[in-house]
């Protein structure tokens, strides 16, 4: 038993020591968002949907929990913000040809009619970015219309 307790004792120590470190945060300026804001021109309706359901995992800004503080949570969720941004990130917009756009808005299509976006993991602590099909579908027309513009300036091959 007191070999138990001494383990217990030393897994303590190292979960509070642990508490000071912990990955750099995703704290960027939110008005990296502009740029596609302003190009896509969603209605406000989806401005909100964007922001309460992508931008925490596919811009420079993150907006974090309470439980962000605790480590080793953190290191999980810088994952997922990391990952999030390798594959889509609206903060570099600008730098992305009119085809990776396009591509990009269709693939956004994709993963919000197959309710694979926003992950599971991250409704559970934030209910409102679960999306309700009437939010689905308003993502859905305003991603066909801001891709007209890009099926037209599509880059030649």
């Amino acid at each position: 038993m007191k070999i138990l307790k001494k383990l217990l004792l030393f897994l303590l120590v190292i979960f509070i020591i642990a508490q000071f470190f912990g990955p750099e945060k995703n704290e960027g300026n939110i008005a990296s968002v502009n740029t596609f804001l302003t190009e896509t021109n969603p209605p406000e309706d989806v401005k909100q949907i964007l922001k309460n359901a992508c931008f925490d995992c596919h811009s420079d800004h993150t907006r974090y929990p309470w439980y962000d503080n605790i480590t080793p949570v953190n290191y999980w969720l810088a994952e997922h913000v990391e990952d999030g941004k390798k594959h889509f990130n609206v903060s570099k917009w600008s730098s992305y040809s009119d085809k990776k756009k396009d591509h990009k808005l269709e693939e956004l299509t994709e993963e919000v009619e197959r309710k694979s976006m926003p992950l599971e993991s991250y409704t559970w602590a934030h209910s409102d970015a679960k999306l309700s099909q009437e939010q689905i579908d308003a993502v859905v027309k305003w991603v066909e219309m801001a891709r007209i513009k890009y099926v037209f300036m599509k880059e030649p091959q």
